[in-house]
Formats: structure tokens, C-alpha cells, sequence
């Protein structure tokens, strides 16, 4: 039996010690030619001419060229040499490569946000939360988002003679550096919060970033050729760069920092080969997944590369999007292209919305340091770019499908085809408009009145009324001519459903149709009815409806923790992203009301989706939001009717244009358009309101024309709206109660000093970002 014993635990041993031939591990990325995925081959081919002229002028020693599109390998090559000295060695395209600052956003900037996905770090957290040695000299308050973006107030890179004492010193000496620069202000590409952010892994995981990336990064990618300090194998397979201490570097870090740190550093040290970083790529377009390996949620993936404002630049986080450090990234690439350089001769440029990405990898630095490789790299981009036929595209890509042949179905239409199960024996309280619809027209009061096993007692309405005409600052209770039940107004004396008006209700249920932006007040209503019904024991049912503006984007500052109100409910951007059922999941556990809710889920609602591609009907939600146009429009221009403009209320256009007695249309409408805002353009207008501000006078305005509603930004327009007459009319437009919607301070304050759009948008990206964090938690679709 002992015998026994002892060999299973031989043949254990035994097997766990053999390759991977015997674990599912993840493929690499298959290769096809460029015909079968609808590429030209023969522009592909321009590759090899700009690469040989590379080679022929010297900008480096060889190069590894791959392109991936549509998840296969279009286009893979080695040209040159990877060494030249002591002697020549062809490249090959399984040469190993240093890095060098790609390090910066695959190992280091993708393990922070696994921990930022865990909960284990906070982007808007100070970095002294994680290393309270660095909260000296001013730097208490540089926060995580900005070391990954590059404007924690730090020195490009300190004395190499900080690190001549060994690892330890080095981080004691970078602990107490001073201030560069006031934090948030500039961007500075740093080596030295990328050295912190490493630092924060390991005192978070207990793990250097070497090893944690490696198991939870490169290993589920099956990645086995990635990684710091690279054994003799693949040493042997490197190419050689420069010469150190009289030998040459092969498979060792060439950075001189990340050397005398041991190898192992957050802005370099990483060696990789071109099929191995296709797969991290591939991973990147799916979204954080790859052969079934997930390495970061879909809404991490999106939150890490999508473009911050940072001073004049864009900056994913740990990633490039558009700066001055972007001459390697392809002239056709989207404005959804995120990627990166490295200084000994790499680059990897990824694009969502081709599905494209780009590798070059070459030893630009070998033998002596002089070669130059930037501008190339950006013209393969270009090349790779191109070769995408536009036609194969478009017949791939189904169009937009009419809104007859959509079939989105909201929360009460999912509930009548259960045969109203979640409602079943319970009497309830319905908060509902007359956006409480059903996809064939029939009011969701109608429905739940004549619901078996249902028994609707009561009735509630929230601001403009039960009918939604009414735009006064109060109203009363009533009662429903059809049902004869009785209406309590929840925009009259109280905000909050009463005690009295929920006795004898099993739960309340919530049916109203949102806009997407904050300050729309029925997700206020929707809150406090969630905090009375918790306060009496009840069950809280939202039946959900689409975002009519898309549940993708979501934009603007963050309301201030202790500015809550009415028109301010809970700490979120002015453009959330949400639909009401998402957003009552967030309340309920962010708020900690803690009611027992249930989402009644919508069917066939997608994201991207705008309220025109849902196949249901428009409702005016309010008397002054129109059409679908208004409520594009409305997270930006609404942000301004708190000031002495006229948004429209009183014409029939309200939220699509502006204006005032005072506003010289010519004038705002110029220097709009100058500021070249994406997807919009601007017309001097003239109108008179019947009703509302100015009422009866001829104001000066501006109409806004949407041009690319995809590329339209409504609370970037708002604010270059803001600044513009901030700049142009500072002593008419009158500007103390801008704050009340804006809900943010330090961007009210700027806006009032005339600061630029990028510089307002850079003061709370950290807290959009960390929204972003928070938001995924509650998405349902």
C-alpha cells in the first residue's frame, strides 16, 4: 500500500513538471492570406519597400513586422539582422525583443487594473494610500490615475545615481523626490510613476510585478514567451542591442534604470516576440479575453483605452491615444486606436474600430545607439490601414435594421409575456408618466389594472405630472379618470412617497422613461422611492427602459460628495450611460438603501444603441424634450439654463439652440466652429421665445446642427459653449448659479477663470475613470 503511495505521488510530481503539450493551453493567433479576411495583399506588400529603406538608411540593424485583423495574422516577416555585432545574426520572427516602455501598459498598467477590477485599488486614491513614505514634499495628494496618465507632478526620470546603492535605496530615494510640477496640471512622460505603480502591485499582491503578470496576465494568455528576465532559451533567441560593462546585452534589460533595479521595473524590462503580443492584442480587441481566458471585464478594457484629456493630449490609462509621442502610430487609424513606443525600437498600435492592430519590433539601438524608428512605424500603420477593403467591410458589417424590424422590449413588456410572475399575489404602487408604455402603445397602468393576480392600489407621479404636460414647480395629488385610483404627486409638497401613501402596499413599482443625463429628475424620484419603500418593509420593481441616448458613453464631471439634491441624486457624471435599472442597482448598494429590489431586464436592447434604433415609440419624457435630437443635446446645453440664456424653452426647438438679448449670434457661432468640436456644427440664429427667459424679446443665438452623431460630444460641446461665453461675454453672462447642474466644483471655478475645454476636462477625468470602475459593477446588458 506504502508502495502505491510513494509512486502516485511520483507520477504526480512527475506529470505536474512536464510541458504544457498536456493543458489546454490558448493557441496563437492563426495566420490566413490577407484575401480571406478582405485585405489587398499588394498593399500590404509596400511593407517590405518601407522597411528595406529603413535598413538601407541605417535606421536599424532588422525589424519584425506583424499585422493582425479580424483575429488571424495577415502579414508576418523578418527583415535584417538582429545582430550585427560581435558578429551577424539574421532576424527571425521568433526573435525575442526588450520592450522597453511597453512595459509601461502590458505588464504594469494591465495588472493595476486587474486590482482596480478587484477592488484592491482605486484610481482616485492618493499614492500615499498604498506607500506612505511618498507623501512628502507636496506629493501626498498624486493620485493613481494620474501616474498611469502621466501628470503626477513627477521628474521625467531621476539621477541615474539614485540607483547606484541597489534596489532598496533607489525606492527610498524616488519616495522623497520633490514636486516637478503641480500634479494634474501637465502632462510629463515619467519613468518614475511607472517605477510606483510597480511598487504599488507589490505591496498590494505581496508579488512584484514580474510575477504577478505572469501569472495573471501572461500565463491565461498562454503568452510563454513574454516576460522579465528571460531564461537561456530565450536569451539566446534575443536581439542584441548595446554593449554594458564590456559585453553585449542579449535578453537583458537595456534600460539602465530598470537594470539596476534587478530587471524587474513598472516602465520597462519586459521581453516579448511578435506572435506572443499579437495574442495580448487579439485579447485587447475582444474586449479582456482570448481562447477563454478572461484578463480583464469588457468595461475595464474600455475604461483603460479610451482617450483622457490630459493638457493638450489624449492618454488611455498606461496607454498613448493622440500626443506628441504618437509619430509611430498609423495616419488611418480610428480615433479609438490606443498603443505604444519603446525606446530600444518597438511599437503596437490597436484599433477597435477596424479591428486591426500593428506590431514592429526592431533593435533600433544596436550596435551604437543611433538608429531611428518612430515615423517608420507609423508608416507601416498607415500601410496596414489602408490595405482594409472598405467594400469587404461594408458587406460584412450589417447595416443599422430599421425600426420596424427592431424588437427591443422594455420592462412591462417582459413582465406581461411572464404572465406578470414577479407581481403575482402582491398589491403594489405603480410610479409611472405617460412614457409608461408598452411596446403596442397600451399605458402600463391599463395593464397592471387588468393584470390577474395583481392588485394596483395606488399611483404616484413624479415631475411634469401624471401626464407629463406640466412644467410648474408644484403639483398636486389627483386621481386616474380611467382607474379612479388615486395619484399622489411626487413633485408637490413632498418628493418621497409617504407612509400613508404606501400603506397596505406589498411593493412599489417603478415604469418611467429616463433621458441619460443626471440632473433629469426621475432617477431622483426613483431614489427616494426606493429609500421609503426599504423604510417600510417593501419590495422595489423597476421595469427598465433603453438609455435613448446609448448606454455606452457616459461623460462630464462627477457631482461633488456633499452636493446632493434633487437635481443631483447620487455621485454620478452628467452623462451617466445607464439605464434606470442599472442606476437603481448602484443607488441600492452604493447609498446603501438596501430595498429589495428586482430589475425587471429589457430584451434585445444593445449598448450602442440609440432610442431611433429600438424599434419603439417616442414619448415626449417632458414637455420641452421633443425628439431624440433634444435629449443628444441635453447633458451639455441643459447644464446652461441655470444662467441668463435662453436654451430653447418657449420655441419649438428648446435644447437645440441658445440665446439671449444680449448674445451676438455672429460672433459665439465663429469662434465655435473654430474650436473644431467633433460632430457638430454651429448657425447664428435669431429667435423669440413665447414663454420662459426673455419671453417675448429677440435674442441673439447660435442653433446646433448635429453632423456624426456617433462623434458628437454633448458635455464637451456644453462647456466649449461655456468657455466661449465666458471669453466673449464675461460681463453678460452671469455665471454664480452655473454650479447648480454642473455639481462640481473645481470645474465650476475654472470655467468662471476662463480656463480651456482640455484643461476643465483634465480636472476630473481621475473621477470619470473611477466611475467607470464603479459603473460595471451594476450593467446588465
Amino acid at each position: 500500500m506504502k508502495c502505491h503511495s510513494f509512486l502516485a505521488i511520483c507520477c504526480l510530481f512527475f506529470f505536474s513538471g512536464l510541458p504544457s503539450a498536456f493543458t489546454a493551453e490558448p493557441p496563437r493567433l492563426p495566420q490566413v492570406k490577407p484575401k480571406a479576411v478582405g485585405m489587398d495583399a499588394r498593399r500590404l506588400a509596400m511593407i517590405d519597400f518601407v522597411v528595406q529603406r529603413g535598413l538601407d538608411r541605417k535606421s536599424m540593424p532588422g525589424a519584425v513586422v506583424l499585422v493582425g485583423y479580424q483575429g488571424k495574422v495577415v502579414f508576418l516577416k523578418a527583415y535584417g539582422d538582429r545582430q550585427l555585432k560581435p558578429e551577424r545574426v539574421p532576424m527571425t520572427t521568433d526573435t525575442v525583443f526588450d520592450m522597453a516602455s511597453l512595459t509601461k501598459p502590458i505588464p504594469t498598467a494591465t495588472s493595476v487594473m486587474q486590482l482596480v477590477e478587484q477592488g484592491k485599488i482605486k484610481l482616485t486614491d492618493p499614492v500615499s494610500k498604498y506607500i506612505p513614505e511618498f507623501a512628502v514634499n507636496g506629493k501626498q495628494d498624486i493620485t493613481v490615475y494620474q501616474l498611469l496618465t502621466h501628470q503626477g507632478g513627477l521628474i521625467p526620470d531621476n539621477s541615474i545615481k539614485d540607483y547606484r546603492d541597489g534596489a532598496k535605496k533607489a525606492m527610498e530615494r524616488i519616495y522623497a523626490l520633490k514636486l516637478y510640477y503641480k500634479p494634474g496640471t501637465r502632462f510629463v512622460y515619467t519613468d518614475v510613476g511607472f517605477i510606483l505603480l510597480a511598487d504599488i502591485i507589490k505591496r498590494v499582491t505581496g508579488q512584484s510585478v514580474h510575477e504577478y503578470s505572469s501569472k495573471n496576465v501572461f500565463q491565461p494568455l498562454g503568452m510563454n514567451e513574454t516576460g522579465y528576465l528571460p531564461g537561456p532559451k530565450l536569451k539566446k533567441r534575443a536581439a542584441t542591442t548595446q554593449q554594458r560593462e564590456d559585453r553585449w546585452m542579449q535578453g537583458e534589460v537595456h534600460d539602465p534604470r530598470a537594470y539596476r533595479l534587478g530587471g524587474v521595473a513598472g516602465h520597462a524590462g519586459l521581453f516579448s516576440t511578435a506572435e506572443d503580443l499579437a495574442v495580448y492584442a487579439q485579447a485587447m480587441l475582444n474586449q479582456g479575453s482570448y481562447a477563454g481566458a478572461q484578463i480583464l471585464k469588457p468595461e475595464i478594457v474600455k475604461m483603460m483605452t479610451r482617450g483622457y484629456p490630459v493638457d493638450d493630449v489624449k492618454r488611455g490609462l498606461g496607454w498613448d491615444v493622440l500626443s506628441r509621442y504618437s509619430s509611430n502610430r498609423g495616419d488611418f487609424l480610428s480615433k479609438q486606436a490606443f498603443g505604444h513606443g519603446g525606446f530600444t525600437g518597438t511599437s503596437l498600435w490597436i484599433d477597435p474600430a477596424q479591428d486591426l492592430f500593428v506590431i514592429f519590433l526592431s533593435n533600433r539601438v544596436h550596435p551604437d545607439g543611433k538608429g531611428s524608428v518612430n515615423s517608420l512605424a507609423g508608416r507601416i500603420g498607415t500601410i496596414a490601414a489602408a490595405a482594409i477593403d472598405q467594400q469587404s467591410i461594408q458587406q460584412s458589417t450589417p447595416a443599422v435594421a430599421a425600426s420596424d424590424a427592431l424588437s427591443v422590449l422594455t420592462g412591462i413588456d417582459v413582465l406581461r409575456e411572464n404572465r406578470f410572475k414577479s407581481l403575482k399575489g402582491l398589491k403594489i404602487g405603480l410610479i409611472t408618466n405617460h412614457t409608461g408604455l408598452s411596446r403596442d402603445g397600451k399605458s402600463t397602468v391599463e395593464i397592471l389594472h387588468e393584470a390577474p393576480n395583481v392588485q394596483l392600489k395606488t399611483l404616484f407621479s413624479p415631475e411634469h405630472g401624471f401626464a407629463g404636460k406640466l412644467d410648474v414647480s408644484k403639483i398636486g395629488d389627483s386621481t386616474d379618470q380611467k382607474t379612479g385610483l388615486k395619484i399622489f404627486s411626487l413633485y408637490g409638497k413632498t418628493r418621497t412617497p409617504t407612509p400613508e401613501s404606501l400603506q397596505g402596499l406589498d411593493a412599489i413599482v417603478f415604469d418611467i422613461q429616463d433621458i441619460g443625463a443626471r440632473f433629469y429628475t426621475y432617477i431622483s424620484t426613483m431614489g427616494n422611492a426606493m429609500q421609503a419603500a426599504q423604510k417600510q418593509g417593501l419590495k422595489f420593481i423597476v421595469l427598465d427602459r433603453p438609455n435613448p441616448i446609448n448606454g455606452v458613453d457616459f461623460a462630464g464631471p462627477v457631482l461633488d460628495e456633499g452636493a446632493q439634491s434633487f437635481v443631483g441624486y447620487h455621485r454620478i457624471p452628467v452623462r451617466h450611460g445607464m439605464t434606470v435599472g442599472e442606476l437603481a442597482r448602484m443607488f441600492n448598494s452604493e447609498m446603501k438603501i438596501n430595498v429589495d429590489l428586482q430589475v425587471i431586464q429589457l430584451q434585445n436592447w444593445k449598448r450602442e444603441m440609440y432610442f431611433d434604433e429600438t424599434g419603439l415609440t417616442w414619448v415626449n419624457p417632458s414637455p420641452n424634450m421633443r425628439n431624440l435630437n433634444e435629449a443628444v443635446f441635453y447633458p451639455g446645453i441643459g447644464l446652461l439654463e441655470t444662467t441668463n440664456l435662453s436654451v430653447g424653452r418657449g420655441t419649438d426647438s428648446p435644447f437645440e439652440w441658445i440665446g439671449a438679448s444680449w448674445l451676438d449670434g455672429m460672433k459665439l457661432a465663429r469662434r465655435l466652429n473654430q474650436a473644431g468640436l467633433p460632430g457638430v456644427r454651429f448657425v447664428p440664429v435669431q429667435f423669440t421665445p413665447s414663454s420662459s427667459k426673455f419671453s417675448g424679446e429677440l435674442c441673439g443665438g447660435v442653433n446646433f446642427i448635429i453632423t456624426d452623431r456617433r462623434a458628437f460630444q454633448s458635455v464637451r460641446t456644453g462647456l466649449e459653449v461655456a468657455h466661449q461665453l465666458r471669453l466673449l461675454f464675461p460681463d453678460q453672462w452671469e455665471t454664480k448659479h452655473f454650479n447648480r447642474l454642473l455639481g462640481n466644483q473645481r470645474v465650476f471655478d475654472a470655467v468662471v477663470a476662463g480656463k480651456t475645454v482640455p484643461q476643465i476636462q483634465a480636472l476630473y477625468q481621475d473621477d470619470l475613470a473611477e466611475f467607470a470602475v464603479r459603473r460595471a459593477k451594476y450593467l446588465l446588458y
